[in-house]
């Protein structure tokens, strides 16, 4: 998988999360990404995002343009944070679990707008969530 280009955004306010879905959106329409995956796309981050100022206080959320084997692009997501963790990620993604006050909706959320999504966390290890949006129609040279 190629990569072309990158954004790195520190998280650690609400209008940090606001930045990572402007330059993420931004990222998609050079894409020509549909205006629906846009949406998408800056729906997810805020979902991985918030979990960040929410849990961790800090981290980050990395942006960068990708390309699979057979040409087509996508937008893949790396929101990183030196947190607590999630101690049981199984429970974390069902819907209406939350180990906040929060609705419980946004890590299952986040997986289901995206075309790939992953975990990787481990209690008092923080956490990393990856997040790709793929284009619709791959192009034709």
């Amino acid at each position: 998988m190629a990569l072309d280009h990158d954004s790195v955004i520190p998280i650690a306010s609400d209008a940090d999360v606001v930045i990572a879905r402007q330059l993420a959106r931004a990222m998609a329409a050079r894409l020509e990404l549909s205006s629906t995956d846009q949406t998408l796309l800056a729906t997810a981050i805020s979902e991985v995002a918030r979990n960040i100022t929410t849990y961790a206080q800090r981290g980050e959320v990395q942006l960068s343009v990708i390309h699979d084997d057979g040409g087509r692009r996508g937008i893949r997501v790396i929101a990183l944070d030196e947190g607590p963790g999630i101690e049981n990620v199984e429970l974390a993604l069902r819907d209406g679990y939350s180990s906040g006050t929060g609705l419980g909706l946004g890590l299952p959320g986040a997986r289901r707008l995206v075309d790939d999504f992953n975990i990787e966390t481990a209690p008092g290890r923080g956490t990393k969530v990856t997040l790709v949006i793929w284009e619709r129609n791959a192009r034709v040279a």
